[in-house]
């Protein structure tokens, strides 16, 4: 692909991702006018808004799987690990604001991948219960729900903090609290 190309899809990915997570109404021809490309541009790349969607979709999990990947999830001291999952993944959300729940419920293909994605975490937080930094008496999904509530705070309400003392707050109020 050509640079020029390059950045315009790039440009209409995230522009995509951004004005489509604050009015998933928004046209394809919205969408061209913002990224600064014809709309002829994204209609040759795009054949419908539930296809630019998609591929918003496929990137937001692409980055995603690098995080996961790059946080050592299975080998690394639980809270390194949650510490470089958690820097890593607040920009990954900034960048691709789109909520994965939407995600799952439009796309069969993200939907599996978030899932397997999901799995990944939730045997990691099952690994930190196991080795006592997560207490083992909690409910079913609790520490999950959390870390992806805090996540999403720090991502989109608290956007001033960057990631790495967003990090920080995250992991030391999911592994002691805030009492």
């Amino acid at each position: 692909m050509r640079a020029d190309a390059a950045r315009n899809l790039d440009a209409v990915l995230l522009t995509g991702a951004r004005l489509l997570a604050r009015d998933p109404a928004t046209t394809m021809a919205a969408i061209a006018a913002e990224a600064g490309v014809d709309r002829r541009t994204v209609y040759r790349r795009f054949a419908s808004r539930e296809a630019l969607l998609s591929a918003v979709y496929a990137a937001k999990l692409d980055a995603s799987e690098v995080v996961l990947d790059a946080a050592r999830l299975t080998e690394a001291p639980v809270a390194v690990a949650l510490h470089g999952y958690v820097e890593s993944i607040i920009p990954v959300s900034r960048r691709w604001p789109l909520d994965i729940r939407r995600m799952m419920k439009e796309d069969p293909e993200a939907e599996e991948r978030a899932k397997e994605q999901r799995g990944r975490l939730e045997a990691f937080l099952r690994r930190a219960a196991d080795e006592g930094l997560l207490r083992q008496d909690l409910p079913p999904g609790w520490a999950m729900a959390l870390l992806g509530s805090m996540v999403d705070s720090m991502a989109h309400v608290f956007v001033d903090i960057e990631p790495g003392p967003a990090a920080d707050l995250v992991v030391t109020s999911l592994l002691h609290g805030v009492g």
